[in-house]
Formats: structure tokens, C-alpha cells, sequence
């Protein structure tokens, strides 16, 4: 009850109240901020292996030497028999330029089965299509990235340039052949959907002149997270000839840092919480200072030291609270409504506020994760807590003589 109206405003004590209410206005938007930015943080991470994984295997077997895998099928008959392992294909690959009448564009080619495709999440189930999957056997598979720096829609014809084309005595004669495009994806990964092109295993096998070869294995299994254990159970089953490498060992540095960005993003953004807690220190200094008499008095009835320490820990911990729960509020408000905010906020300004072209992916992606709600509110309330134990030491620490001397 003390504490309580020991906050409330008054004419004489407006300069507490109002540094009170910037301390609890800086926690609220120390906290929801802290929210949205990890939630956002913990999205794009989270968005961009989904992206990753959803165009590429979890583990491929490569071949040891140059000349390809022969026992392709073989290696992906044994390999689909552990219990882990939710996808096997063999799969071509290489490297050409992509040509059309409106010009030219560096591809990578990917020869897959038309059943082998339509089990690849990223391809089959796009963030956008056109044409059918149907007719992949009657022509290629390209990405909308591609297709639109050629020019290019469904039914159109695209060139194929190799420079692994044929041997002549005259040198290597770049091999070309033109193809029709019979299906357009876009994954929502802009360096995908720039340079993908899928075509039949055997056509695939015929362009680059690897007659019954293959150069990898996709496999893909139940937790992506696990492909280290799960790669040493499937060794024995590849051969000596050939050998495994996932997802984590081809973007290991790239995940790396997403996690290192964002710890240090957690800690700076943490420092909001250092200004506010001198917010409170301030605050409660001037209200120990301001409630001088009234403390001496009440100590002078018999009210306890500690009784005193208690009031004005309520007092700081009263605006901690309030500004952490409602930060959390606006936080998880914020995050769950964040692509409506970035509708509204791109129709006001006219610009786009998240250019694929530059992030990768084609909307701001947030996944709220309640363990970083729950340490940003034990950071909040901790400096919070901190922050009220000197001035509320100070008052219990008061000499009611020294207070009431010239009263």
C-alpha cells in the first residue's frame, strides 16, 4: 500500500512519476524489441534451412574418383533401408550457360527422375508453379528466378550451352541443345530459383555423356539435425568407392554465424536494459530523497529496516514487472502479426522493406520461440531487480535522527 502510493503522481513529486513512467516505457520497448528481433532471427534461420533443405539432400554420396557412381541404384537400394532415411535419388549434375532470346545466364543443371522430383519438397511443393510436373519428361524444370532474367514462360524454348561437350581433333566443342519448359518454380530462396534446372536422370546422363553413371545419391532423412549420427550408420552401405557429406558440413559457416549474429544481437540489444535500470536507480534515489521525513517517522513507530528495504524494492520491482508483461505483450503481438505490419508499413511508404534480391527469401520470417521470451523477461527483470536494491538499501539504511533533526 505504501509502495503503491509512494508511485502514484503527485504536483509536488511529478519529476519521480515521470522519470517512473520512461523507466517502465523503456522496459516495455527494451523487451518487445528484444522479442521481435530473436523471433525474426530465429526465422530466418529457421526459413532458410527449410529453404536449404527443401531443394537440397540432407547427405549425398559422391563418388571417390571422376568417373561417377556405376552402382547408383544398388547404393540407393541399401541406403533406403535404414529406418531414418525418408528419400533416395540419384541425381546428374553441371554446370552451363542458359541462353534464350532475351539472353544469357549462368544454370546448374540437376538430371532427376520425374519420381525422384516429385518427393523434392522445394520443387514439387513451391511457394509458386507454373505448368505441371506432369510433363517434366517432355522438357526441363526451372527455376522463376531464371526464368524471368531469360524471358521465359511455360512452352517457351531454352538453350543449354556445356562446355563438356564433345572431343574433336579440332578440340572440345561446347555441346547445345535446346530444350522446352514445361514447369516454373519458385522455392523462395532467390539463389535457388536463379539457377536451378531440373531435367530427366537419363536425358541429364546423355547431355553431359555419362551413359549410366551418376554423380551423387540424395538422401534425405526423418530429422535433418541428426545427418552426422546418422551418415556414420549408413557409411558401411556406400562402399569404399564413395563418401558422405551433408548439409551442415556445405553451410556449417553460414549457419555458424546466423547463430553468432544472433547472440550478439541478444547481448547489445541487452544493454537497453542497463539505461533503463539507471532510469530506475535515478528515479528512486530522488523518491528515498523525497520520502526522507515519512521514512524517519515510520521508523520511529518501529517499522523495521527491512520493512523499509520492502517498500522500495516494490516500489522499482513494481515498474520492472509492469513494463516486462507488457512488453512480452507487444512483443508476441508484434511477431505474430508482423507480415500484416509489413503490408501496411510498404503500401504507406510505396518500397519494399525486405528485398529478396538482397535477404534471400521473399518475406520477413519470424518463428516466436517462448525460451527466448522467457530469458529476455529474466534479463528484463534482473537488471530491473538489480537497479532497486541500492536505493532501497539506502532508505533502510536512513538515520531517523539525522532525518528528523531540524524538523
Amino acid at each position: 500500500m505504501i509502495a503503491w502510493r509512494y508511485l502514484r503522481a503527485r504536483r509536488k513529486e511529478g519529476a519521480i512519476s515521470v522519470i517512473a513512467g520512461f523507466s517502465l516505457a523503456g522496459i516495455l520497448l527494451g523487451v518487445g524489441t528484444l522479442i521481435v528481433v530473436m523471433s525474426v532471427m530465429n526465422g530466418f534461420r529457421a526459413e532458410l534451412v527449410g529453404r536449404i533443405l527443401g531443394a537440397q539432400a540432407h547427405i549425398i554420396v559422391l563418388p571417390s574418383n571422376q568417373e561417377g557412381l556405376t552402382d547408383y541404384d544398388a547404393i540407393a537400394g541399401r541406403v533406403g533401408e535404414h529406418p531414418d532415411v525418408t528419400r533416395v535419388a540419384p541425381m546428374v549434375e553441371g554446370q552451363v550457360m542458359a541462353s534464350s532470346e532475351a539472353g544469357n545466364a549462368g544454370a546448374l543443371i540437376r538430371g532427376m527422375r520425374k519420381e525422384d522430383i516429385m518427393t523434392l519438397p522445394g520443387v514439387a511443393d513451391p511457394e509458386e508453379a507454373l505448368g505441371s510436373l506432369d510433363d517434366y519428361e517432355d522438357g526441363v524444370a526451372i527455376g522463376a528466378g531464371l526464368a524471368r532474367k531469360l524471358g521465359l514462360a511455360v512452352g517457351d524454348r531454352i538453350t543449354l550451352i556445356s562446355p563438356r561437350g564433345l572431343t574433336t581433333v579440332l578440340g572440345t566443342v561446347p555441346r547445345t541443345k535446346t530444350y522446352t519448359v514445361t514447369y516454373i518454380f519458385r522455392i523462395g530462396m532467390s539463389e535457388y530459383d536463379k539457377v536451378f534446372v531440373f531435367m530427366p536422370l537419363e536425358e541429364a546422363q546423355k547431355y553431359f555423356n555419362k551413359p549410366d553413371r551418376a554423380d551423387g545419391v540424395e538422401i534425405m532423412v526423418g530429422d535433418p539435425d541428426r545427418v552426422e549420427e546418422i551418415g556414420t550408420e549408413l557409411q558401411p552401405k556406400i562402399g569404399s568407392d564413395a563418401y558422405l557429406w551433408n548439409w551442415q558440413r556445405a553451410n556449417g559457416a553460414f549457419i555458424s554465424a546466423l547463430k553468432v549474429e544472433a547472440n550478439v544481437m541478444f547481448i547489445i540489444l541487452s544493454l537497453i536494459f542497463v539505461i533503463v535500470a539507471l532510469n530506475i536507480v535515478s528515479g528512486l534515489i530522488m523518491l528515498v530523497k523525497e520520502k526522507g521525513r515519512q521514512v524517519a517517522i515510520m521508523r520511529t513507530f518501529g517499522m523495521t529496516r527491512g520493512a523499509i528495504l520492502r517498500i522500495f524494492f516494490i516500489c522499482g520491482a513494481a515498474i520492472g514487472v509492469t513494463g516486462t508483461l507488457l512488453g512480452v505483450i507487444a512483443g508476441v503481438l508484434f511477431t505474430t502479426y508482423i507480415h500484416e505490419i509489413q503490408t501496411v508499413v510498404e503500401a504507406i511508404t510505396g518500397t519494399s522493406v525486405w528485398d529478396p534480391e538482397i535477404r534471400f527469401l521473399t518475406r520477413v520470417p519470424a518463428v516466436l520461440m517462448w525460451r527466448d521470451v522467457a530469458l529476455t523477461c529474466a534479463v528484463s527483470l534482473l537488471f530491473a531487480f538489480l537497479a532497486t536494491l541500492y536505493p532501497a538499501r539506502r532508505a533502510a539504511r536512513l538515520d531517523p535522527v539525522e532525518a528528523l533533526r531540524y524538523e
